[in-house]
């Protein structure tokens, strides 16, 4: 037999297939802290709950495919700035028992936001709604996080989040606290011209802690990633500070 007698009759039906999702961390930061874009379930199972964006992913498309559609059609994203999202695939969520209806695998990404594209996602997509990440561990830690609407500042009561998707964020935060140091995500949540005291914002943010603000500046020039524009802050009754754009070496 040749292989292409085997591929004619091969029976795709022969072994049972489960279903396939991706769901998008879009993740952002708001009041200084993390944040991410919810929306809240109106249809069975977990009817009410506050879930990722998400969807199935159509045959005809791949993993990157369905989460440039989500970002599309329920993040209002324009083409021109889906290409321009720093996007990166997270993990592949396959527990028996992560969703009721049947057998479904999910791949997860993450999806970083600059405040200004966090605020018009949010303006556009009726939605969507922020929440704001309480993470109880230090580090690298991992463990639980919570999600708490922005009206709810003394954390009272958390979001009840659908499917695995407690689980998604947390991995989500891990991997952004591993990343900061070597990689270029923090620039990902900041504009194209920002300040050092902005970078440390994020820093600080995403760490959920404080850091020494000379030591900070001293290794993030040092490293050689900042490129000074000859411009500063306009606006400002004290001396200006000097914005930087993001330039990673060869």
């Amino acid at each position: 037999m040749t292989e292409d007698d085997f591929l004619r009759a091969y029976d795709p039906a022969a072994f049972p297939r489960p279903a396939l999702t991706v769901d998008l961390v879009l993740m952002g930061l708001r009041a200084g802290r993390p944040a991410v874009l919810l929306t809240q379930r109106t249809q069975h199972p977990h009817a009410g709950r506050w879930a990722l964006p998400g969807s199935f992913v159509r045959p005809d498309e791949t993993l990157d495919g369905a989460a440039e559609r989500v970002l599309r059609e329920k993040a209002g994203f324009a083409p021109a700035a889906v290409a321009d999202t720093h996007r990166e695939q997270l993990y592949t969520f396959g527990a028996l028992d992560r969703d009721p209806r049947m057998r479904i695998v999910t791949v997860a990404y993450l999806a970083l936001m600059p405040e200004a594209a966090f605020a018009r996602s949010l303006a556009q997509e009726a939605g969507l709604s922020a929440a704001l990440l309480a993470v109880p561990w230090a580090g690298e830690a991992g463990g639980p996080v919570a999600a708490f609407a922005p009206g709810d500042p003394d954390r009272a009561t958390p979001l009840r989040l659908a499917f695995d998707h407690a689980a998604i964020l947390a991995l989500a935060v891990q991997r952004m606290r591993g990343k900061l140091d070597y990689s270029d995500v923090a620039f990902a949540l900041l504009p194209e011209a920002f300040t050092l005291r902005q970078l440390q914002d994020v820093h600080e943010a995403i760490l959920g802690t404080a850091l020494n603000k000379p030591a900070f500046r001293r290794r993030m020039l040092d490293r050689g990633w900042l490129v000074p524009t000859g411009t500063r802050v306009a606006g400002t009754s004290f001396r200006p500070a000097e914005l930087y754009r993001f330039q990673k070496p060869l």
